[in-house]
């Protein structure tokens, strides 16, 4: 199976405790059960920035109520490599993606963009699947690393993307320049505003995915889809069409 099995889940070295809320979308939503999180990360190195920072990311994640996944995309071949996307891998990715509620994309930037190892990912994530739709209406986090100085070219890209397999992107994002002095030699990123930003990114999607966990089939919900699938709207109980109704209905006496 092509998950990445994470290290000391509880041992978060950068975080600052004191300041921390441990259930950040409190009030917003129903927290049960624990908000289902998809982590994808752009670069198949040994020593991987983009998946020390999804690494992070999913340990604050946990700590903050969530179920994660962090998919290992070494095995996964290029799009229509594989006749029908008939590869372990591909299904994998595609249940992890139908499993989740929220995402995390974080990549490396590569001569000023995405790498291909993370658009890979997202091309094998087809809008429509059979009927399922593996992205839309999930909440979205974006991040990147940068060898260089603070860039956010990639993080640019990936909120396109985002937009573009119907997602809903959180406002926050994080951008971490000259990613290789900002882990240790256990791979741990170590205390600094680019964490706390990572933090921030992490608590935000959270309180997005809650607060738009009971509301997600109503905000994708598409004429065009209808209108394709056949489906017309029961009048007796579209609400819209009820408040309409009294809205409109002349006043008694």
């Amino acid at each position: 199976m092509p998950l990445r099995e994470l290290a000391d889940p509880d041992h978060l070295p950068a975080l600052d405790r004191r300041y921390v809320l441990d259930r950040p979308a409190i009030g917003l939503g129903a927290a049960d059960p624990p908000p289902r999180i998809l982590l994808l990360y752009g670069s198949l190195r040994e020593r991987s920035f983009s998946r020390l920072c999804v690494e992070e990311a999913a340990r604050l994640l946990q700590l903050f109520g969530c179920e994660t996944r962090i998919f290992d995309p070494s095995t996964l071949p290029l799009p229509d490599q594989v006749a029908g996307d008939d590869h372990p891998a591909v299904h994998e990715l595609r249940k992890l993606s139908m499993w989740s509620e929220g995402q995390v994309w974080c990549s490396p930037e590569r001569h000023g963009q995405i790498t291909g190892v993370m658009k890979t990912q997202i091309d094998h994530l087809p809008l429509n699947m059979g009927g399922m739709r593996p992205t839309q209406g999930r909440t979205l986090a974006v991040m990147q690393v940068s060898a260089g100085s603070q860039s956010f070219n990639s993080v640019n890209t990936l909120r396109v993307l985002g937009r573009w397999m119907r997602m809903v992107t959180i406002p926050n994002q994080s951008s971490v320049a000259k990613a290789f002095q900002e882990f240790d030699d256990a791979g741990r990123m170590k205390p600094s505003a680019y964490y706390d930003r990572i933090v921030d990114v992490m608590e935000e999607l959270v309180r997005f995915t809650v607060l738009l966990r009971t509301h997600a089939a109503q905000l994708v919900d598409r004429f065009s889809e209808r209108r394709e699938a056949g489906v017309p709207i029961d009048l007796a109980v579209d609400l819209s069409a009820i408040a309409i109704a009294i809205a409109t209905a002349p006043a008694n006496g």
